[in-house]
């Protein structure tokens, strides 16, 4: 029996996982929310570490409000950069394979092509910035560990996500504006979710960075139209092209990867 402990656990990835444990009778999860398992208190993780001898943890807890961190910048670095060096330094100890969730918007967006494995970072943002600081972290200490970075990640049934999001609107009959300036690739959680267990079944010997999405580019807009056409919902009148949105926080433009 593979023992995973999944931190994060309230989470859209988390609660995909959890929907999917009972399909995978080898594996041994133990879910824990960040009430139960704050990566930022070492006590914590500790006591987490406890309940069972793991040999995988996947690491779902991440502060993830891109336009709050770059008011508050300290929040996200503590969670997404010191919260991740607490849990690595758990994982060494404990002898674990950390299989740690990280974005695309560790990169600047300006790139043409492609964002691959050998480009180097350059985060626009302070979440990209706290984000990056934790891949750092992990591989300055450890030996046993996957980054994921994807991009544009939504689950169709949990959490607070683009794709509900336009879908309750389009629903309501609300008109919805959408930027078409940002292209990526939407990644539903799971798809990720199964690449995650491929990770932990097949009992990987080779560790490092991964860059995973579902890999079909498109803009914001486009992706709202899809959301609103698999849904059966007349799109003429609801979804409308809106080029002067702004955020407060810089996005990438570019935020395909390979």
């Amino acid at each position: 029996m593979i023992k995973i402990l999944v931190t994060g656990a309230s989470g859209q990835l988390g609660k995909t996982l959890n929907d999917v444990r009972l399909e995978y009778p080898k594996l041994d999860f133990v879910f824990l929310d960040s009430k139960q398992l704050d990566i930022t208190d070492n006590l914590s993780i500790e006591k987490a570490f406890t309940l069972a001898n793991f040999d995988f943890c996947i690491n779902c807890a991440a502060y993830t409000n891109v336009e709050q961190a770059e008011k508050t910048p300290e929040i996200a670095f503590k969670v997404n950069a010191e919260g991740v060096k607490n849990l690595a330094l758990a994982c060494k100890e404990n002898n674990v394979c950390l299989i740690h969730i990280s974005t695309d918007y560790v990169f600047d967006g300006e790139k043409l092509e492609p964002y691959t494995i050998e480009d180097t970072p350059n985060p626009i943002n302070e979440y990209g910035k706290s984000k990056l600081a934790g891949e750092k972290y992990i591989q300055e200490i450890l030996d046993k560990y996957y980054i994921v970075r994807t991009s544009w990640l939504y689950s169709k049934i949990h959490g607070n996500n683009f794709y509900k999001t336009i879908l309750q609107k389009a629903k309501q009959g609300e008109i919805i504006k959408v930027t078409d300036e940002q292209i990526g690739c939407p990644t539903d959680t799971v798809n990720l979710t199964t690449l995650i267990i491929s990770f932990i079944s097949r009992k990987p010997k080779s560790f490092g960075i991964i860059h995973f999405s579902d890999n079909v580019p498109m803009n914001w807009f486009a992706f709202a139209e899809l959301i609103i056409y698999n849904n059966s919902i007349e799109p003429s009148k609801l979804l409308v092209l809106d080029r002067n949105y702004r955020t407060f926080a810089k996005r990438p433009k570019n935020s395909i990867m390979l």
